[in-house]
């Protein structure tokens, strides 16, 4: 068995910078991932950062932002983000200088515990033992093996007093359906992508998460890889798509390539980080994700299947299908797959993305009313500032009773962007309730309603956060302290030092 100071789970933004930043302390680290990759959504593909107000950019998010920046030969925040080969390069060398002990393919089989402490996560890889662990993956794997608790999916409105909470109205909007879409075949069964079953009634919760999918990074360059037929490909599944463009056509709606999946040249080398835009995209809204985060190995896997096919077959039928307007066609055939990254996963990235899955119920449960209202925290470690950013939970279909008989209508609801202005995030909402466990920091899942973790959900935030967690259990670890007595203001001292922003 494997014995360090500090174990962290998942190799994402948070994690590597949770094991750099006990690592640049001094303590004995190692980064367990289960897959073959650094860097989670940074490097996979979400090359596009969305920021926020970059006043509040600090710590290790701003120097990757200045990593990025020396990459290219450019000011800071000249591009919006770095190539994915980029960005994995970047945290492959901070982990390597740190001296941290990278395990690839470490999957989580079992977590063992006494008393109120972790003592060693047993990976397929082997077994490691920890003085202090932190879980950096987007599921909280660990957490939840660990016995601490969690929750999952949209909340009821009533539950914390928040008034974006729960199902949302159906309203129009760039990424609702547009009306008299129907859902169904001609024999009265259901189309593909259309989700199943009643909604439940506004503002309840349904456990529903915001929608995953991949953003796909792309090029016009010359030696890029044209979108391609997958075997597998099932041209009835994309009825529906035929029917949206059907639709337009009849309203004299001329949809463009670019509103569809992003194809801004937004990213260096002229490529694009493919977005989840409009209606009808890369993300998938059939409510498969609803069940990712509590689903055990094979079930995710299946899932994650499901979804990196939809990216394949929605860029194929964009590019090929005839019924897709013939302008929207030959602007996805000056696109391909960039050949210079993701050689070893096709091309296609290596991440799924993950929006959200479990949320910690910690020793503080930020909700909607500390990011509108700018709650001060005493513990604060990181600020956030980004819109609360719920992307769409589901896409179904409901009776409209127009007269003389209802129709059927697809729509898609969960949709909600509202901005806040900058707000503290306090170190109580990134540790267990003591009483669960007493050496364990959640820098990803953190302890947060659906609606503030819509915001906090960020990849900046998730590496400041992961400095903050790595310089904590860094603390623990060396004190034998539990989490939630590390001292808060040597702490927030350390990270001042390094150039994290705790107000303005």
């Amino acid at each position: 068995m494997r014995q360090a100071e500090v174990v962290v789970h998942g190799a994402t933004s948070a994690g590597v910078c949770a094991a750099v930043a006990a690592a640049r302390r001094g303590l004995d680290t190692v980064l367990l991932e289960p897959g073959r990759h650094v860097g989670g959504m940074t490097s996979g593909g979400l090359g596009y950062t969305d920021i926020g107000d970059a006043r509040v950019l600090g710590g290790m998010a701003a120097e990757f932002r200045q990593a990025v920046a020396d990459a290219y030969g450019v000011a800071p925040g000249h591009y919006a983000g770095p190539e994915p080969h980029v960005a994995e390069q970047i945290f492959l060398s901070w982990l390597e200088q740190a001296g941290v002990e990278v395990v690839f393919g470490a999957a989580l089989r079992t977590v063992v515990t006494s008393g109120d402490r972790i003592f060693s996560a047993a990976t397929l890889r082997g077994d490691y033992a920890g003085g202090v662990f932190v879980d950096a993956s987007y599921e909280g794997d660990l957490m939840a093996a660990a016995g601490v608790s969690y929750q999952v999916g949209r909340e009821d409105r009533a539950l914390h007093g928040e008034r974006f909470a729960g199902r949302r109205e159906v309203m129009p909007g760039m990424h609702n359906f547009p009306p008299y879409v129907s859902p169904f075949r001609a024999d009265g069964t259901l189309l593909p992508q259309v989700a199943d079953g009643p909604m439940a009634e506004v503002g309840e919760g349904d456990g529903g998460v915001m929608s995953y999918g991949y953003r796909v990074c792309m090029s016009t360059a010359p030696d890029r890889i044209p979108f391609a037929r997958r075997p597998g490909y099932d041209d009835e599944h994309w009825e529906l798509g035929r029917r949206l463009f059907r639709h337009w056509r009849e309203q004299g709606v001329s949809p463009r390539a670019g509103r569809l999946v992003g194809l801004e040249p937004n990213l260096p080398n002229g490529k694009a980080d493919g977005n989840s835009l409009g209606p009808f995209s890369l993300s998938v809204l059939d409510r498969s994700a609803w069940a990712y985060p509590d689903a055990g190995p094979e079930e995710r896997e299946r899932i994650r299947l499901h979804h990196l096919h939809h990216a394949q077959d929605l860029l194929y039928f964009l590019s090929h299908d005839p019924e897709v307007p013939a302008v929207v066609r030959a602007e996805l055939g000056r696109w391909g797959l960039p050949a210079d990254e993701f050689a070893d996963t096709g091309h296609l990235p290596h991440q799924l993305y993950v929006r959200e899955a479990r949320r910690m119920l910690g020793e503080a449960h930020l909700t909607e009313h500390d990011l509108v209202e700018g709650r001060r925290h005493p513990d604060v470690v990181a600020m956030g500032s980004y819109h609360l950013d719920i992307r769409e939970v589901q896409r179904t279909w409901r009776w409209v009773y127009e007269h003389p008989d209802p129709i059927p209508m697809v729509v898609t609801e969960g949709y909600l962007s509202v901005g806040v202005a900058p707000y503290q995030i306090p170190y109580r909402a990134l540790v267990p309730r003591r009483e669960e466990c007493a050496n364990l920091v959640v820098p990803v899942c953190v302890s947060a309603s659906h609606v503030a973790f819509s915001s906090i959900r960020m990849e900046v935030q998730y590496q400041m956060l992961g400095h903050a967690a790595g310089l904590a259990a860094a603390r623990s670890a060396a004190t034998g302290k539990a989490v939630q007595d590390v001292d808060v203001t040597a702490l927030q001292e350390d990270l001042a030092a390094a150039g994290q922003v705790l107000s303005l």
